[in-house]
């Protein structure tokens, strides 16, 4: 294993992969992933991707982002987001995705507090559809390397610059690796909540280093719960029932089949309706009823949605499937800039794991994807546009390799890191609403 590159990029979803392809050919580049190099979130997003469909719906498109982040989201980062859009649709297409299309025109969707029709899929594996082809493009390029299974355990920094990470391989055996830039692709942190749509090994690990090294976080309480998963009595990932479904006509119904809710309003609104329906008639879950939606738009558009609640013993077709909320989406996480940059020098934090501000308190449906993708180039186009970076004295100086030895002790304390953030988070935003 070589431990000097160019760039180091911590995770494998869209933002890691476009960011990686997004960089000049020139740079050497490693990009690792802590579990299979498929094992990413981004795998699972299910709906779809937003873009701009034309100029005219650029303020309405602005504003239904702003109303789902409650007007907490930065405008200059929103703005970014909206009017790189095309241009981003137009890289995935050269790297091979394929869109649902029409007569030769883009097909677009709608979701829930969405005012307009402008989001592409690929039936309901959108995220697997842009994650699977990007990741083939990676592997053909001879400056990438892709490692799977290796964790990041720590950095290498000293007076607030970033050399390197230290990663642990499936053995536990660590290894420092020296870099000229390091990237922060490394998710959510659903792994540390009870029901989450995300994989279990996604636990916020970047977030517990950002607080041991004095990086800068926000809005780490800003989690968003998924108001439709399928409810099962099994542990592990919650299975998402995307919004577009609800998008698409179907409605929630309480245990005696009564709706109760305006099923296309933010997630956060939906959540809370559900919660409360729950807790009124003390069940566990709700009923999702598809019977709005025309059949052959569930076979269609819904296949692999349909395959799922069908394993679970549920026919879409003919019954209600039980859901319930679950943790689903980060808004907060380390704060970056325009740029993608933290507050550490030569490290930047893309997707998931950052906060650009473009999201605020809450999500809009199917701009994860982009967002992720945008920022990503952007931080790609920042490191190729650096003339020099800084060199350490002494790397192996810097660190103490023998201070790793438990890694699952130190995994487990960057956990607890991770929630008694996000505690005192709540905490203190409950206190101050309150005042």
């Amino acid at each position: 294993m070589d431990t000097k590159y160019d760039v180091v990029i911590v995770g494998s979803g869209v933002a890691g992969l476009f960011c990686a392809l997004s960089l000049p050919q020139d740079k050497k580049i490693l990009c690792i992933s802590k579990d299979a190099l498929e094992g990413c979130d981004s795998f699972l997003a299910q709906g779809g991707i937003c873009m701009l469909r034309d100029d005219d719906d650029y303020d309405a498109y602005f504003e239904d982002t702003m109303r789902a982040g409650h007007y907490e989201n930065r405008k200059e980062s929103v703005e970014i987001m909206i009017k790189s859009s095309q241009d981003v649709i137009g890289d995935l297409v050269e790297f091979g995705v394929e869109f649902e299309k029409k007569d030769g025109q883009f097909v677009f969707t709608k979701e829930g507090a969405h005012s307009n029709n402008r989001i592409l899929f690929h039936a309901d594996i959108t995220g697997k559809e842009i994650t699977s082809k990007l990741l083939a493009r990676a592997k053909e390029r001879e400056n990438i390397t892709l490692m799977a299974h290796t964790t990041m355990v720590d950095w290498v920094c000293q007076d607030n610059v970033c050399y390197g990470i230290v990663v642990a391989d499936m053995d536990g055996k660590t290894t420092a690796i020296q870099a000229d830039v390091t990237v922060l692709a490394c998710g959510g942190l659903g792994g540390v909540y009870q029901h989450s749509t995300n994989y279990r090994h996604i636990s916020g690990d970047a977030l517990a280093l950002a607080m041991y090294h004095n990086v800068r976080l926000e809005n780490c309480d800003y989690v968003q719960i998924h108001p439709t998963t399928l409810y099962t009595k099994q542990g592990g990932r919650s299975f998402l029932i995307s919004e577009s479904v609800r998008g698409e006509g179907a409605v929630l119904r309480d245990k005696d089949g009564n709706r109760f809710t305006d099923e296309l309003q933010p997630r956060d609104v939906v959540s809370k309706a559900i919660f409360d329906k729950m807790k009124e008639q003390g069940t566990d879950h709700v009923w999702l009823d598809f019977s709005p939606i025309p059949k052959e738009e569930i076979l269609n558009h819904f296949p692999n949605i349909y395959q799922r609640c069908k394993e679970a013993g549920y026919d879409p077709l003919t019954d209600y499937v039980p859901v319930v909320p679950a943790q689903h989406y980060f808004m907060g996480g380390i704060y970056v800039d325009k740029d993608s940059k933290t507050t550490m020098e030569q490290l930047y934090a893309v997707g998931e794991t950052s906060c650009n501000g473009v999201h605020g308190r809450n999500r809009l449906a199917s701009n994860s994807l982009l967002e992720s993708l945008v920022f990503a180039k952007r931080a790609a186009h920042d490191i190729a546009n650096t003339d020099s970076f800084k060199k350490p004295v002494d790397f192996d100086n810097l660190v103490n390799m023998d201070g790793y030895e438990d890694l699952p002790s130190i995994m487990e304390y960057y956990h607890a890191m991770v929630m008694g953030e996000i505690e005192k988070e709540e905490k203190l935003r409950a206190a101050k609403e309150a005042i």
